[in-house]
C-alpha cells in the first residue's frame, strides 16, 4: 500500500498553522477582540500599559488563533493592537515595545491566562481525537488535509490549545492510513483464494519497471494503440484480471456507501471559523 505522507501540508500551510494569516478584517474584531467585564478584570490585574496591552493581546490571540504565540507579538497585525489599546485606554500603542522585554513575564501572563480561560493541554485528548480522526477518515474517505481541518475544529470547540502542526499531521497521517489498511483488509479478506492470487501478481512490481501492473492500469496509458485495445479485449489475457480489480472496486464503493449512513456531525462553536483558515 502506498501511505499518506505526513507533508500532506504545504510549506505555506504548515507555516501559517497557528499564526495570523494577515490583517483582521473589522467584523472579526468586533466579535473576537472585544474584551468583556471577565476579560477586563483579568487585565486590571497587570501594572503599566505596556504589561496591560501585552497581557490583553496574549488573551485574544489564544482565542483566535488557539494557541499561544512563542513571541507573544510576532505577527500581530497593528489592527488587533489599536482596537484593544483604544478599549484600555492606552494613549501610546507603542510602548508596546517594552512588553517583549521579558520573556519571564510573557510566561506568567500564559500561565494567568490558561487557567482562567480553563484551556486544555494537547496531551490530554490526544487519545479522543486519534479516536476522532480514525472515525472520520473511515466513514468520509476524506484526504487528509480536510481531516486536519476537521481535527483542529474539533479541539477548538473544546478549548484544546493547539499543538505544533507536524505532532497534529502526524496524528491525521497515522489514523487516516489505518482505516484505509482496515478498508484494504476487508476488501481483501472478501476475495477468493484464485483473485487473491491474481491481485497479489497485480501489486508487484517487475523486474525493469518502477510501478505495479495495477498502478499502470490505474495511470492508462499515454496512447492506447490498436494491438493494445485488442489485447485488454481478448479472452483469457486481461478480462480475468480486470474482473478481480472490478469486483474489489465494487465491494469498496459498497462499504464506502454502508459506512457513509451515520457521518459523524460535527458543531460549530466559538472560534471553529477562523481555526480552519
Amino acid at each position: 500500500m502506498q501511505y499518506v505522507p505526513v507533508e500532506f501540508l504545504s510549506d505555506q500551510e504548515a507555516t501559517a498553522f497557528g499564526r495570523y494569516g494577515g490583517s483582521v478584517p473589522l467584523a472579526d474584531l468586533e466579535r473576537f477582540f472585544y474584551l468583556d467585564d471577565a476579560d477586563r478584570k483579568l487585565v486590571a490585574g497587570q501594572r503599566e500599559d505596556h504589561n496591560r496591552l501585552g497581557f490583553s493581546i496574549q488573551l485574544v490571540t489564544v482565542r483566535y488563533i488557539g494557541k499561544f504565540l512563542a513571541d507573544p507579538l510576532d505577527g500581530v497585525p497593528a489592527e488587533v493592537i489599536n482596537f484593544l489599546a483604544g478599549q484600555l485606554q492606552v494613549a501610546d500603542p507603542s510602548c508596546l515595545k517594552r512588553y517583549s522585554v521579558r520573556e519571564p513575564t510573557h510566561r506568567e501572563h500564559a500561565g494567568k491566562i490558561h487557567k482562567a480561560l480553563a484551556l486544555k493541554d494537547f496531551a490530554e485528548v490526544e487519545g479522543e481525537l486519534a479516536v476522532f480522526a480514525g472515525r472520520r477518515a473511515w466513514v468520509t474517505g476524506d484526504g487528509p488535509k480536510v481531516i486536519f481541518a476537521d481535527a483542529v475544529r474539533w479541539l477548538r470547540e473544546r478549548d484544546v490549545l493547539l499543538p505544533g502542526v507536524s505532532r497534529l499531521a502526524r496524528l491525521v497521517a497515522r489514523e487516516r492510513d489505518a482505516a484505509t489498511q482496515r478498508l484494504w483488509d476487508s476488501l481483501y479478506a472478501a476475495l477468493t483464494g484464485q483473485q487473491r492470487v491474481a491481485l497479489d501478481a497485480l501489486l508487484e512490481v517487475p523486474p525493469g519497471s518502477r510501478v505495479s501492473e495495477l498502478e499502470r492500469w490505474r495511470a492508462g496509458p499515454t496512447r492506447a494503440s490498436g494491438p493494445q485495445i485488442g489485447q485488454g479485449a481478448e479472452p483469457g489475457r486481461g478480462d480475468h484480471r480486470v474482473g478481480v480489480v472490478a469486483g474489489a472496486a465494487g465491494r469498496e464503493r459498497d462499504t464506502a456507501a454502508a459506512g457513509r449512513a451515520g457521518p459523524v456531525r460535527d458543531g460549530h462553536g466559538r472560534g471553529a471559523a477562523e481555526a480552519a483558515r
